[in-house]
């Protein structure tokens, strides 16, 4: 990945694969089928499933066809990737909508972000040290505008390299606390889920490798796109 004062332009990476489904649920079904998959290779291999989780629509369907089959919960971790800084309980919070879906086994790993806290600069370091070396599996969304996590554009966020866990400026309406791009070139693998025809634009440009989008700057390597025939003008 280029780092900051890079070539933010088009790079010659190939794209990570994409699979097109019919419609967004199809898209949530294949999802947590890969997740599956994903979790079964790393409980036999370490013992414990790491899986960072973003927030936005999309994903609580996904957790939603995983919580109607069968999941590992007992030996899987769970990480937020982003969190807007809010009250508990509030509807924008990623978190609130991760307690309606999930089952209450899963919470008994579950990581939560401390938006909360009085110093959420310290309590950025706090989560950044309970984020293990490498997560198995991160899933990232894609935003209209080409973020992902609460990577945004033009946020001094977008910089930071030297700390795992960072806060954001305002960003509709909400500063936000999330991973940084360290922690996702870390990963052992990443999972694109992306829907709607409002990602068009941000997701040609992702498959492009456009680093003048948030999330043109992931290096494509270990990474797999789903998306709907909607993102795809399929």
């Amino acid at each position: 990945m280029t780092a900051p004062g890079g070539d933010r332009g088009r790079s010659e990476e190939v794209s990570p694969p994409t699979e097109v489904f019919s419609s967004a649920a199809a898209v949530a079904v294949g999802a947590a089928e890969i997740i599956r998959e994903h979790a079964r290779a790393a409980i036999a291999e370490r013992g414990m499933f790491t899986f960072g989780v973003s927030g936005g629509l999309t994903p609580w369907a996904v957790f939603a066809e995983l919580v109607r089959g069968d999941f590992p919960w007992g030996q899987t971790a769970l990480y937020q990737v982003d969190e807007r800084i809010a009250a508990a309980g509030s509807e924008e919070r990623n978190l609130t909508h991760l307690r309606a879906v999930l089952p209450s086994e899963a919470f008994v790993r579950v990581h939560p972000m401390p938006v909360e806290a009085p110093d959420l600069d310290a309590a950025a370091s706090r989560y950044a040290a309970l984020l293990p070396e490498r997560l198995d599996l991160i899933h990232l969304g894609l935003g209209p505008d080409g973020h992902t996590a609460s990577l945004i554009p033009g946020d001094p966020v977008l910089d930071v390299y030297n700390r795992n866990v960072a806060l954001t400026g305002p960003y509709q309406g909400r500063p936000r606390m999330t991973i940084t791009y360290p922690v996702i070139e870390r990963a052992r693998a990443l999972l694109w889920v992306i829907t709607g025809a409002d990602k068009l634009e941000a997701l040609r440009r992702l498959r492009a490798h456009d680093h003048t989008i948030p999330a043109g700057r992931v290096a494509p390597g270990r990474a797999l796109i789903l998306a709907d025939a909607a993102a795809t003008g399929g």
